[in-house]
């Protein structure tokens, strides 16, 4: 038994978790078909995406080819939810992106498509919605060439396209069906660019035969260099059993060793049942699983050890242990979390840009806000890039990738833990380094403005770029009881949260140079109160800058548009690096702040007429000109 795990992404409303059904049901898994317009899909089954017709989390589903069982990763296509496709990419051996026959290459069709291809991941593009009003092929395969890659090749071709009985026909170096030599002859010259034997065949005027144009497809696919495109239709299942044959003959499976290596993972999505019971899924890269075995976790630089109480394999639920390919949902580790690895850390994901926004929330009902602190980590360990942090005052803010995932959250929270939230505008997040050195202490006192029974001395300085907050100790251990060393660190990461300016402190190393106190009279409450203080007043001699996130941009708008867009994004702060035409269009590369990602995304459509495409990735940052002003962008 062989087995594949492959993606199915797209942007929004192409089809995408309508596909995943029709497979299901067409491989024998189901016995009905569910519709996202009715919320009775199977990989939807979240009630707010049944609602609102779109897919939030990553769902997996399985079905079998002959011996080969395919583990079917239905991803989110909304671009809020970009980290949920992030993740899903780093476990997958392929994917198959779907766009839609009428609306064609849309803007999140092409950042889908850059991302696969910077992966080299095996690919099979399916163009969706062939019996709707309006669909085309000829047409729509030149803008999948010129806009997606030049490296796609059909695999089928589409009589009566547009109308309800449209129908689909192999071509002929794919499957049983008739030789199509026209088509097969222009499949062989686009995969002749990295075929020197299709090539010499070519040039002496000879005709390849359908296998070797088969084989050098599959060969090419499998390197994620070239692409099979097929035309279909989910609803109608038209194209969908040579869709089935691509993915059997052309992506590339794995196949399941014994268990002489050592246990690998990759954990990818957490799950939590309505009871609050805890799951996680695991793509596992080597060696097998079993449960009651102690296992080591990575989360970064940090480690932790956990026991797997039960697992379940994605389509074998009677095996009892998962093995390389697997992907295998785990209970029993309370610790575990998105992101995590199963002993060493497997490949690295692709890069989404992370959350850029802002935003506080409180409770609608006043008394709640223990509850809704309690649920909104609970949604960050299921997506850690919903970062959560407790403000002065005690409020709570959250970061998001967009409106679309507030609004999401808001539901959650009303939906599956009872609290009505309210959220505040959204608001860009910058952040503080230190520019020097700052020192300050200050002694016990029993009366005054400062009187706490504790003495503490802090030095800051810069830390090393991403190195976070490093707290470091000059003074012997043993100078202070346990409890009060823990008071003054706990106290040094809390008031770091908000710096000189009101943003957090990061790249900081802040050291520990002087302590003093007196028994039985101190208590940590005096540490608690006395470090803010200083470690304020060391901040203050250090100076700190307000940085903001950029990102690098990526940018294509039709040759009559470019003045304005070029205005638009300066206004905003980005600053095109590299300037250059693509035939009718201009490419535009350079660097934006992060808070104006969203903002220029809203504004592109209508400086572009619905024909600009964005994509950005997270590129450094650089100082605020002005921190007084720092996040107000304007809207």
């Amino acid at each position: 038994m062989h087995i594949l795990n492959i993606g199915i992404l797209a942007h929004v409303d192409a089809g995408k978790t309508s596909l995943t059904e029709r497979l299901l049901f067409e491989t024998g898994v189901i016995d009905r078909l569910g519709s996202v317009d009715e919320g009775s899909t199977q990989t939807d089954s979240n009630a707010i995406e049944r609602r609102r017709g779109i897919t939030i989390r990553t769902a997996v589903a399985s079905f079998t080819l002959s011996d080969l069982r395919v583990n079917l990763v239905d991803t989110p296509g909304h671009a809020d939810f970009a980290a949920e496709v992030d993740r899903a990419l780093g476990v997958l051996d392929g994917a198959v992106l779907v766009l839609s026959a009428v609306e064609g290459v849309q803007p999140h069709t092409r950042v889908l498509m850059r991302a696969l291809s910077r992966l080299r991941l095996p690919t099979l593009i399916f163009v969706n919605k062939i019996d709707r009003a309006g669909a085309r092929e000829g047409g729509l395969l030149d803008d999948i060439r010129r806009r997606l890659s030049p490296s796609c090749v059909p695999v089928n071709t589409v009589s009566g396209i547009g109308g309800p009985r449209a129908r689909t026909r192999s071509l002929g170096f794919l499957g049983e069906a008739a030789d199509v030599f026209g088509a097969r002859q222009e499949a062989a010259e686009v995969l002749a660019e990295r075929d020197d034997g299709l090539l010499e065949v070519l040039v002496e005027g000879g005709t390849p035969g359908p296998e070797r144009v088969r084989a050098a497809l599959a060969r090419q696919c499998a390197a994620g260099v070239a692409y099979p495109v097929l035309f279909g239709s989910a609803i109608t299942g038209q194209g969908v059993p040579e869709l089935l044959d691509a993915v059997a003959g052309l992506l590339p499976s794995v196949p399941q060793p014994g268990p002489a290596q050592a246990v690998r993972g990759t954990v990818f999505a957490i799950q939590r049942a309505p009871s609050g019971e805890k799951a996680a899924l695991l793509r596992i890269r080597g060696g097998e699983l079993r449960t009651r075995e102690r296992l080591t976790f990575h989360r970064g630089p940090h480690a932790y050890e956990g026991r797997v109480s039960a697992l379940e394999v994605a389509g074998a639920p009677d095996r009892r242990s998962a093995v390389t390919g697997d992907i295998v949902k785990v209970w029993g580790v309370p610790e575990i979390r998105v992101g995590d690895h199963l002993g060493e850390p497997g490949p690295a994901a692709a890069h989404f840009p992370p959350p850029a926004l802002e935003t506080v929330v409180r409770p609608r009902a006043p008394g709640q806000e223990p509850r809704l602190h309690a649920a909104l980590l609970t949604l960050a360990e299921q997506d850690p890039l919903i970062g959560t942090r407790t403000l002065p005052g005690g409020d709570t803010s959250v970061l998001l990738y967009g409106e679309v995932q507030k609004e999401v959250i808001a539901e959650t929270l009303a939906a599956d833990f009872g609290v009505e939230a309210l959220f505040a505008p959204s608001r860009p997040v910058f952040f503080e380094r230190p520019a020097g050195v700052g020192e300050a202490v200050e002694e016990m006192a029993r009366h005054g403005r400062n009187a706490f029974m504790a003495t503490v001395g802090l030095r800051v300085e810069p830390g090393p770029r991403g190195s976070g907050v490093d707290y470091r100790l000059e003074v012997d251990l043993g100078s202070l009881p346990l409890a009060y060393h823990r008071a003054i660190e706990e106290s040094v990461r809390l008031t770091l949260g908000e710096g000189p300016h009101g943003w957090p402190v990061t790249d900081v190393v802040v050291t520990l140079t002087r302590t003093g106190y007196e028994a039985p009279v101190t208590v940590a409450a005096d540490f608690r109160g006395r470090t803010p203080i200083v470690l304020m007043e060391a901040l203050r001699r250090a100076g700190t800058t307000v940085y903001e996130p950029c990102h690098r941009f990526e940018l294509e708008v039709p040759e009559e548009t470019l003045g304005q867009v070029t205005a638009g994004l300066a206004a905003l702060g980005g600053a095109p690096h590299d300037t250059r035409r693509a035939g009718d269009t201009w490419m535009l590369a350079g660097e934006i702040p992060a808070a104006a990602v969203h903002v220029f995304e809203q504004r592109l459509p209508g400086l572009t007429h619905g024909e600009g495409v964005w994509s950005s990735r997270p590129a450094g940052d650089r100082p605020v000109r002005s921190p007084a002003t720092a996040g107000h962008t304007t809207p």
